[in-house]
């Protein structure tokens, strides 16, 4: 396996996003020759142990980073309780499971990186997105295709990830990824994209990628 320092497709904010959030903060990184099997948990568990001692005695809401993103999604006419971002939804079912189900190995680690840090970070098999990938205002004609196979239509307005094919990976920006572009494991090349936008968010993201740099490295995985 290997860490691309650039990607394989152009991936982007629409401007108009950008005027409205003009606080976001994004990473990201390209894993290619992706391997399914190997045991990650030494290296999730101490991001788990982080995020514990940063839940304790109080709510996942309580922290700034998730904060910010209830900010955002009510900006966008969203219900923050109602639809999470995905760290939120993690830290969660982190808070009242102690712990979150082996998927995948490198979506096990995304998944530890993100509890620690608390910031939202999307996995997708770049197989499965046609042409580049953008975060824009759907145009309410995409195709969304949830885990159980279904085929949803996002509303005219809504922030989704979408590639040149109008096929939408992830409906209300960091609230739920696609099942079509879900990890797998067959995927072989995967794109990964960290999302922050609270105050602190340029240095925490720069923790955020030296973190996620190291852990790849410590799974076999190198810069070209």
């Amino acid at each position: 396996m290997c860490l691309a320092e650039t990607l394989p497709m152009t991936f982007s904010y629409a401007p108009t996003l950008l005027q409205d959030f003009p606080e976001l903060v994004s990473s990201t990184r390209h894993v290619a020759d992706v391997r399914a099997s190997g045991d990650v948990s030494r290296l999730v568990q101490p991001f788990c142990d982080l995020a514990a001692r940063r839940l304790d005695g109080r709510s996942e809401s309580d922290l700034p980073e998730i904060q910010a993103w209830r900010r955002a999604f009510s900006k966008m006419g969203l219900k923050p309780t109602q639809y999470r971002c995905a760290s939120e939804a993690l830290l969660r079912r982190f808070r009242k499971e102690g712990s979150l189900p082996s998927i995948h190995p490198l979506v096990d680690l995304c998944n530890g990186i993100s509890l620690a840090f608390a910031i939202p970070i999307a996995v997708f098999d770049l197989d499965k997105v046609r042409g580049g990938l953008q975060v824009r205002h759907a145009a309410g004609t995409e195709s969304y295709e949830t885990f159980a196979g279904e085929i949803e239509h996002p509303e005219p307005g809504e922030v989704i990830f979408a590639d040149e094919a109008g096929q939408a990976h992830a409906r209300r920006w960091t609230n739920r990824q696609s099942g079509l572009s879900a990890i797998r494991p067959q995927t072989d090349r995967i794109l990964i994209v960290a999302e922050a936008m609270h105050e602190t968010a340029g240095e925490d993201m720069a923790r955020l990628g030296e973190a996620l740099d190291g852990a790849l490295r410590e799974v076999g995985l190198i810069f070209k």
